[in-house]
């Protein structure tokens, strides 16, 4: 017979895999919806979902060590179920803002957008590569996301300086995708975490590599 604890850290796992997938959802929805130029209020309902869920890990957690004091890859990968988590909640998170800023801004279709969906294509693959990683707890796939995230870092600031240099700029396109481009750089922020937290699941260390701040 499984141990109780085996059976309490495939539950963990499967919330995890359902976060994976409903914060890939999300995330995918808020651009589908940036490219429609219409708010769907979907990603803010699944944001809310994503919150919940990383409540119900958090409190699994606590009871596995609580009940079970485990140690070495056991207590690992406990820790890091809780950081990933955590990530998969801040993507929801971060497509719930970008919600926000539509509503706010409202249709964005006639501004120049090209700079937004390039790194909104970035961004959905990282996602996509941080819950295959998890899922697989593939070390190669988590160091691939690291290399992948100074393209959304540079066309972040690209587009900064971009603006700070035009004399002339529509200030609700400027604004509005400069917000947006921030919450998708947040967002591959959380998929390099996540593969730092892959990592240091199958390595039993941290990875060498540092990110660019």
């Amino acid at each position: 017979m499984p141990r109780l604890m085996d059976l309490g850290m495939d539950r963990l796992q499967n919330m995890l895999l359902e976060m994976g997938k409903l914060s890939e959802q999300t995330v995918a929805t808020a651009i589908e919806a940036y490219h429609m130029g219409k708010n769907l209020q979907d990603v803010n309902r699944w944001s809310i979902n994503l919150k919940q869920l990383d409540d119900q890990v958090s409190e699994l957690s606590i009871e596995l060590i609580a009940r079970f004091q485990p140690v070495a890859s056991d207590l690992r990968y406990i820790k890091a179920c809780m950081e990933i988590s955590y990530g998969f909640y801040r993507y929801g998170r971060y497509a719930h803002d970008i919600m926000e800023v539509l509503e706010t801004f409202g249709d964005l279709t006639k501004c120049d957008r090209a700079v937004v969906e390039t790194t909104a294509e970035k961004t959905k693959e990282m996602i996509e590569l941080s819950v295959e990683a998890f899922a697989n707890k593939d070390v190669d796939l988590a160091m691939k996301i690291v290399s992948m995230d100074d393209d959304v870092d540079d066309a972040y600031r690209g587009y900064i300086a971009v603006l700070m240099k035009s004399r002339k700029v529509d200030l609700r396109c400027a604004l509005s995708q400069t917000l947006i481009l921030r919450y998708l750089e947040r967002i591959a922020d959380h998929a390099v975490y996540i593969g730092k937290s892959v990592y240091f699941i199958v390595k039993g260390e941290e990875p060498a590599f540092e990110e660019k701040s």
